[in-house]
């Protein structure tokens, strides 16, 4: 290009003597490079001038003074900084507002620190400690209750109960029956070993059986239909010497009317009501 050619390659105006710009080999002035070519700035949305620094990351462009922190405004130029929903934060304005905050002492858990999660809360790894010993649990088994949590060696000092059946620690659960406690895999039925956790039961001198095994061994059988007499759920039997009803069984042994609640006569191991036992040899009860 002769110096007689040496012209802006948009406005034509001549270029001699003045600052211009090459843009894919072609010169431009300063003022038609800025109007066809800069880039805009995400803060102030003014052109990025050619005599400007331009900053850019993933594609988008700020003045130098514009990339700041859109919490604290600290510039952020050769600064450590994060993207967080299209804004730009500091470093600690970041740890401040995204990072998750120690359950026990309530400070930010700064990025890159090591942190603990427990049942949806996270900690420091030297805040989370056993509520007794005051030792770091780190990833070791541990058991929570509401005052906090355990190392297993403190929680079995503190508060575990030992199963009356085997003899090892209830960590969770379990059951009393006669004021000890049981594991539910232990609490078995004395008759059968069937497990009574979640059955109906009956106990026989402080031994606990399934109904079908305690009316098997233990229950009296009602005179009138000999099936067992349980008493569960509150019901009713009768008792007259040495032998038991069922109250819905009480009845007389000829009109079947019932004799709860009533005057009866009786003859060998038959009752009867006042009026069908009138004409029989009975005693009067």
């Amino acid at each position: 290009m002769t110096t007689a050619q040496f012209y802006c390659q948009y406005c034509m105006a001549s270029l001699l003597g003045k600052k211009y710009v090459l843009k894919d080999d072609n010169p431009y002035c300063v003022s038609c490079y800025d109007c066809l070519f800069s880039n805009h700035c995400e803060e102030c949305k003014e052109p990025i001038e050619s005599g400007s620094k331009d900053l850019c990351y993933k594609g988008h462009h700020w003045h130098e003074g514009c990339f700041n922190c859109t919490k604290c405004n600290h510039s952020l130029v050769e600064k450590p900084f994060v993207a967080k929903d299209e804004r730009l934060l500091c470093s600690e304005c970041y740890s401040n507002e995204c990072s998750s905050k120690c359950f026990h002492c309530k400070k930010t858990i700064m990025p890159g620190s090591r942190k603990m999660e427990f049942k949806g809360n996270y900690w420091h790894e030297t805040c989370f400690v056993c509520e007794h010993c005051r030792q770091p649990i780190g990833t070791k088994p541990l058991i929570s209750k509401e005052s906090g949590n355990y190392c297993v060696t403190c929680f079995e000092k503190e508060f575990a109960h030992y199963c009356s059946f085997c003899k090892k620690v209830i960590t969770s659960g379990g059951i009393t029956f006669r004021g000890q406690p049981w594991h539910k895999e232990c609490f078995l039925c004395s008759g059968c070993r069937k497990e009574l956790c979640e059955e109906e039961f009956m106990s026989r001198d402080d031994y606990p059986f399934c109904l079908d095994c305690y009316n098997h061994l233990h229950a009296k059988k009602c005179a009138a239909c000999t099936k067992p007499i349980t008493g569960l759920k509150g019901a009713k039997f009768i008792c007259f010497q040495d032998r038991q009803w069922h109250s819905e069984c009480f009845n007389c042994g000829k009109c079947s009317v019932s004799l709860v609640g009533e005057g009866f006569l009786t003859h060998n191991k038959e009752i009867f009501c006042r009026k069908c036992g009138s004409g029989v040899d009975t005693d009067i009860k």
